[in-house]
């Protein structure tokens, strides 16, 4: 067929009809055997699904804190904390994930659960405006940082119907290189990780504000340019946080804990944590963590979140130390990208299991990152477990036995 004429909308004929011309390249018609309809305003092109297997593991016990943010600077205030029980889904085909991650979970469980907290709540669009000369990218650089509260008023008295009035301007930074400023407009988007909504904004500030009054002129306004840490792992943000939430969790795990449940000692998990530590250093490894993408992966998968911005959400940077009576561990996801509403949060089964958790709608985003970093935390002290058993049997024998064909 030819690609101009490959049918792009959504309607009946068009699924049909892009069914039609693969169906002889499928081995078999399960892919179509589906009622598309809820899944219709999901993406373009729609034509099939892929059904992937959910284990729901827990309950995993966590003190969850409740957070607000605080008007107008943006900043996060928790208001209580109390301890719960949740059930967690995971959608994955990797052998042995879900009983590891129930398996740290009630090592969890049985040492006084986890703790997690939240610390920052931003997103961010780097906008790039390339000038005539460095002392025009260096003059302008200086006027956007006197801006920000006409740049906040100029976003709530402009009648444009495409701008989010759920998208506030928290922070302007500016990085000049050569002729370029560089500008991160920093966000707070509700309960949506809201990269449709600072997009929207970002572009007016840009080609509405600053073209449009800066004192000297850009020669070109780039909406993207590579600096805001979208969809790409950075060092700036796994340091500062300001992409995303930054989530922590934590847990002490008795001594008793680690032998009976994990089958493994303190000595030998912090031995490999300084193996598995100084591993990291030497490959430039960006995180320190054994396996975080594993766990956010399969929860993003499950509760309909972008799984682009995976690789993101699992920058981690996980600790362990030695107290009395056991050991503490901690993991930092410092830009977890989550929402509890909007983009395939609104899919059915996504909703479904979002409601399991208490994550469904408004008001819940906090709330589901500590339940992620919380199920990532489970995963990584298993995982760990299982890897530092002499000669790393356990790990070994958790892949021969549960990984497929062999």
């Amino acid at each position: 067929m030819d690609l101009r004429r490959w049918p792009r909308r959504n309607d009946p004929a068009s699924i049909q009809a892009r069914q039609d011309a693969v169906r002889g390249l499928t081995q078999d018609g399960e892919v179509f055997a589906h009622d598309l309809t809820p899944w219709v305003k999901a993406q373009e092109s729609l034509t099939g699904v892929a059904v992937i297997p959910v284990a729901v593991v827990g309950p995993l016990s966590i003190e969850l804190g409740d957070y607000e943010l605080d008007e107008p600077a943006g900043t996060l205030r928790e208001r209580r904390r109390a301890p719960e029980e949740v059930f967690v889904p995971l959608a994955h085909t990797e052998g042995s994930m879900s009983i590891s991650l129930h398996r740290g979970a009630r090592a969890a469980a049985e040492s006084g659960g986890f703790r997690t907290y939240v610390l920052r709540d931003r997103i961010t669009r780097a906008s790039c405006f390339v000038c005539k000369s460095t002392e025009e990218a260096v003059a302008l650089a200086r006027w956007l940082g006197d801006q920000l509260e006409a740049m906040r008023a100029f976003l709530t008295e402009t009648d444009d119907p495409t701008l989010s009035r759920h998208a506030k301007l928290r922070e302007v930074e500016t990085h000049v290189v050569g002729p370029m400023c560089h500008v991160l407009w920093a966000w707070t988007t509700g309960d949506a990780v809201g990269p449709n909504m600072m997009t929207r904004n970002s572009y007016a500030l840009n080609m509405g504000f600053v073209m449009q009054r800066a004192p000297v002129r850009p020669q070109r306004a780039i909406l993207e340019a590579n600096m805001g840490g979208d969809k790409k792992i950075s060092h700036r943000y796994f340091e500062r946080g300001g992409h995303g939430k930054t989530v922590l969790a934590e847990c002490t795990l008795t001594e008793d804990a680690v032998r009976r449940v994990l089958r493994t000692t303190v000595d030998d998990l912090l031995g490999l944590a300084w193996a598995g530590t100084h591993g990291a250093v030497a490959s430039g490894m960006q995180s320190v963590a054994f396996t975080p993408a594993t766990a956010i992966a399969a929860v993003f998968a499950a509760t309909g979140q972008d799984l682009g911005m995976v690789g993101t959400s699992s920058m981690a940077h996980g600790t362990g130390h030695r107290v009395d009576g056991g050991l503490n561990v901690a993991i930092r996801l410092p830009g977890l990208e989550v929402g509890t509403v909007g983009g395939g949060t609104t899919l059915p089964y996504a909703r479904s299991w979002l409601g399991m958790m208490g994550c469904a709608g408004a008001g819940k985003v906090y709330r589901f990152a500590q339940i992620v970093a919380a199920a990532t935390l489970a995963l990584e002290i298993s995982a760990s477990a299982a890897m530092a058993t002499a000669g790393s049997e356990n790990f070994f024998r958790a892949h021969h036995e549960r990984g497929g064909l062999r």
